[in-house]
């Protein structure tokens, strides 16, 4: 019966030490797992950590309590220069900067004339010359006000009809332009435009007299004739955008072919030479 205790004692001794090692066991394992994750590289408890490990000896604050409103507010990240958003007029946005002017349209160029249709037996090749400014009603949609100058010679069998040695057909023109940008947002585009206003067009024949200052013989001006009438054109053009600093530039270069036609009066007039139908082609700049 004694030996019966016995070993019931000995199996409960041996259940509550095994319970006990058992017990000590999970506590050790648990706290190795805390301790790896504060320490592992770059997490988050490392950081909350390594935030809180500053304490006052003068002042007595918690080492818990310092520190950490700086661990729990983070910066607000600055934005870049870039900027993600666009303006209204911007490069990403297909059109010049905002600001104050970021509605005004300019431009100015020069280039060369051709002559065609009816045209041909009064004027030859010329340059021609380019400025206006207006308004950009949308990112694919301006309005401009032109001022061109175009400068033709007069073919050598007018001239000579005409008793000249010498002879040049000049035409200024005033018009409203609408220009269509049909790519707004690229870099490089195509555009169309077209408009009409007034024009004014005269007609020149020179001869040479002795002489100027030097001595040298001077084109003189012997018959002159002009008209005013009005007149339309249609174009198509190309533009490559000037980036900018930050890609925002609002500069384009552009070159331009345009049909011209004006009701200049027709030949059976005194001072009428027909329909003038001209392409000036022009390369500039314009914002």
């Amino acid at each position: 019966m004694s030996s019966v205790v016995g070993l019931s004692r000995v199996r409960r001794f041996v259940f509550l030490g095994a319970a006990a090692l058992l017990a000590v066991g999970t506590a050790s394992a648990q706290s190795a797992s805390i301790s790896n994750s504060l320490n592992e590289p770059g997490s988050a408890n490392e950081v909350a950590v390594s935030s809180t490990t500053f304490s006052s000896s003068n002042d007595g604050m918690s080492v818990l309590d310092s520190g950490s409103s700086d661990a729990a507010e983070p910066s607000a990240a600055e934005p870049s220069p870039a900027g993600g958003g666009g303006r209204q007029y911007d490069n990403r946005s297909g059109g010049g900067s905002g600001g104050r002017f970021g509605h005004l349209a300019f431009e100015a160029g020069g280039g060369f004339n051709a002559p065609i249709g009816n045209d041909t037996p009064y004027i030859t090749w010329g340059g021609n010359f380019t400025v206006g400014g207006g308004l950009h009603l949308s990112r694919r949609f301006s309005v401009l006000g032109e001022f061109q100058f175009m400068d033709n010679k007069l073919p050598g069998a007018l001239v000579a009809a005409g008793g000249g040695t010498g002879g040049n057909a000049h035409i200024i023109g005033l018009t409203v332009d609408p220009v269509i940008d049909l790519f707004p947002k690229r870099a490089n585009s195509v555009y169309v435009t077209g408009g009409g206003g007034y024009y004014h067009k005269s007609t020149n024949f020179t001869v040479q007299e002795c002489c100027d200052f030097y001595g040298y013989p001077v084109n003189v001006t012997a018959n002159s004739f002009s008209s005013n009438q009005g007149g339309l054109n249609l174009g198509i053009g190309y533009t490559h955008r000037l980036g900018g600093v930050y890609g925002d530039g609002t500069a384009k270069l552009f070159a331009e072919a345009r049909y011209t036609w004006i009701d200049t009066p027709p030949i059976t007039d005194s001072n009428g030479l027909g329909r003038t139908e001209l392409i000036p082609v022009t390369f500039g700049i314009r914002w």
